[in-house]
């Protein structure tokens, strides 16, 4: 109840802290602006009466999110929210770090498949190698790097340690060396349901696109969205 009055009316209205739902809040002067400031006697944390830059906006993560997985860019978000696109750029990265990756269940079979994109311009190739389960097509897990075995081990490793029972792959080389052949797949339509999401990946993510001007900028911004696309 708290938390929806405080995000929705002026704090001098509702004379509640947005920060600890304290009602022991009183006047702390004024900004250079002339918007009254308060302080909260319980947690010490000052708040204004109301912001006026958008991205202060208790709902602004979540729209980011919405618009992420929708497939705008970073300045797409920006011109609709009107907020300065370095302030996108960083309510990314901020999400992406506080997402968690999902635990990997023992005992279940895994599709294993590779992405083709680019960072930094259309002349740097790069790949997203990343699993999902068979059964949910839930992605459990994701490398970011060049096709060698280096990125794949990062996710090979883990379906391993989970005990998979069976992981189906194509017909990449790399995987023989990779995976342990009582479990290894690489039988027709194996990797029907990941092939489907690689589809489903370019359709929604614009820097994933084939025939585009959009690629990444940087690595780092290609995880936090691929971790929001997956996982939030």
């Amino acid at each position: 109840m708290h938390d929806t009055v405080s995000k929705c009316i002026r704090v001098s209205d509702s004379k509640i802290c947005p920060h600890c739902y304290s009602q022991k809040i009183v006047k702390n002067g004024k900004t250079g602006t002339g918007k009254q400031q308060y302080v909260c006697r319980c947690c010490g944390k000052r708040a204004l009466d109301y912001y006026t830059y958008k991205a202060y906006r208790s709902l602004t993560n979540e729209v980011i999110i919405r618009l992420t997985k929708e497939g705008c860019g970073i300045r797409s978000i920006s011109r609709l929210l009107k907020i300065g696109v370095n302030t996108v750029l960083r309510r990314i990265k901020a999400i992406a770090l506080k997402i968690t990756k999902p635990n990997i269940c023992f005992g279940k079979e895994y599709e294993l498949d590779e992405l083709c994109t680019y960072v930094k311009n259309k002349s740097r190739k790069c790949w997203i190698a990343y699993a999902i389960r068979k059964d949910t097509r839930q992605v459990v897990d994701f490398s970011i790097g060049g096709r060698t075995n280096n990125t794949l081990r990062k996710v090979t490793d883990k379906l391993i340690l989970s005990n998979a029972t069976k992981i189906f792959t194509d017909k990449l080389p790399n995987y023989r060396s990779l995976l342990p052949g009582n479990i290894h797949s690489t039988k027709y339509r194996g990797t029907n349901h990941i092939e489907r999401k690689n589809l489903t990946l370019r359709t929604h993510l614009k820097r994933l696109n084939r025939k585009t001007i959009c690629f990444s900028r940087s690595l780092a911004m290609l995880s936090a969205c691929l971790k929001i696309y997956f996982w939030s």
